[in-house]
């Protein structure tokens, strides 16, 4: 019971987004260089996966004292874990947690910055401050989607200069294509927390633009995404198979539809959520998977 109460807290399925970012990363390296050091790549996974949790964990923490979580209803994809509200766990312990995944994830990172150098020194810096402010500052100013797509091509970066010790056109470029699908799932999970956020003083780019000016742009994201995609192949940055990814459209469009539909009704949200996580997923996997070929 305490470990699926932790294991809620995490978000845990959530934690696919940073574990496609670091696959990316790794094939990228066996494209350019047809080696992935198999010990690199499993701190990196743990490393990447506990500051994914820090950031998750001290999210939950600032939205309930900030009384977020208890003003929106709670679905699978939003309104935070609900372990604070319903009283699972204490607001203590869920921040001392974040902070020791924070520590955690630094600490490993510290270690890369031993043998890589000042380039993981740089990444890590952004990480550790960023992930440390995201809810209190960040959010709050706005830049919460931007934040989320810098971490994804981070991730993907990193992941490359680790392995290689390297920087390279490609791990930048589809960095930049993970960010963003990253950056477009939590678009979509903040369209039913609207006015809590509001309330409360967050200021997400839905609150910015408005829902049904947000909703009519959410095709901009997805289109953006396909089309790096398909420019990437002739830029070199990614291969033929790479429009493998383009399997994911039907996901796209079911979540294009239903967000236009109901971007007001926070009830009927769900399916839109769902699709954007799909297409997300769907669309990052045959990324990094179509590299080995």
């Amino acid at each position: 019971m305490v470990l699926s109460s932790w294991l809620r807290a995490i978000r845990i399925r959530f934690l696919l987004a940073s574990v496609i970012a670091v696959s990316t990363g790794l094939t990228i390296s066996y494209w350019k260089s047809g080696h992935v050091d198999p010990l690199y790549a499993g701190l990196t996974y743990l490393g990447v996966g506990f500051l994914h949790a820090s950031v998750d964990l001290l999210n939950d923490y600032w939205d309930h004292k900030r009384g977020i979580d208890s003003a929106t209803t709670r679905t699978k994809f939003s309104g935070g874990t609900g372990v604070l509200p319903e009283n699972i766990l204490t607001p203590k312990a869920v921040y001392a947690a974040g902070v020791v995944f924070l520590v955690l994830g630094a600490s490993i990172g510290a270690y890369f910055v031993a043998v890589r150098g000042f380039a993981i020194a740089v990444i890590l810096g952004f990480a550790v401050i960023a992930i440390y402010f995201y809810s209190t500052s960040i959010v709050n100013a706005g830049l919460g989607e931007l934040f989320v797509a810098i971490k994804g091509a981070m991730i993907v970066l990193g992941t490359f200069y680790v392995q290689t010790g390297l920087i390279d056109p490609a791990a930048i470029y589809l960095g930049a294509i993970i960010g963003l699908l990253s950056a477009t799932v939590l678009f979509v999970n903040s369209f039913p927390d609207y006015e809590a956020d509001r309330s409360k003083g967050r200021r997400t780019l839905v609150i910015l633009m408005g829902k049904k000016a947000a909703s009519a742009a959410f095709p901009v994201f997805v289109v953006a995404a396909y089309a790096m995609i398909v420019a990437g192949i002739f830029l070199g940055f990614a291969k033929v198979y790479s429009l493998a990814s383009l399997a994911s459209l039907p996901f796209a469009i079911k979540s294009i539809i239903s967000l236009r539909k109901n971007h007001e009704s926070a009830d009927h949200l769900v399916p839109a959520m769902a699709s954007a996580v799909t297409y997300s997923r769907i669309t990052g996997f045959l990324l990094a998977a179509s590299l080995l070929f």
